[in-house]
């Protein structure tokens, strides 16, 4: 399957807390990208919810973004950690806090590879 997104993803694995009013769950980023990041967790939502989102990559800086669930795989607990994509896609709409920070901490990862 070829892949349809334009801006490189980032294998990272950033904890994150998440949730549709606050961010009052918690879970773990597979990947990132300047646009939008997959979140691994059994707790998804559904396609198209508006969700807040919070992480610190370092002691200094926060992020915390509004972003909307492009799509979501659901699966049994026992198999999630099997599973290769469970969890959801979600794309960035805004930030705010932490936008200069985090645009640049994709680019260190670009630099890195």
């Amino acid at each position: 399957m070829i892949d349809k997104r334009t801006p490189m993803r980032h294998k990272k694995r950033l904890s994150v807390h998440f949730g549709i009013d606050e961010a009052n769950r918690v879970a773990f980023t597979e990947d990132i990208s300047m646009t939008g990041m997959f979140i691994k967790s059994l707790n998804v939502c559904p396609p198209n919810t508006r969700i807040k989102i919070e992480f610190s990559p370092d002691d200094a800086n926060r992020v915390v973004l509004e972003a909307r669930v492009m799509w979501a795989k659901k699966v049994p607990q026992n198999l999630f950690h099997l599973v290769k994509k469970s969890g959801m896609g979600v794309r960035i709409l805004r930030f705010h806090a932490g936008e200069e920070f985090y645009r640049r901490f994709c680019d260190d990862m670009g630099a890195l590879r």
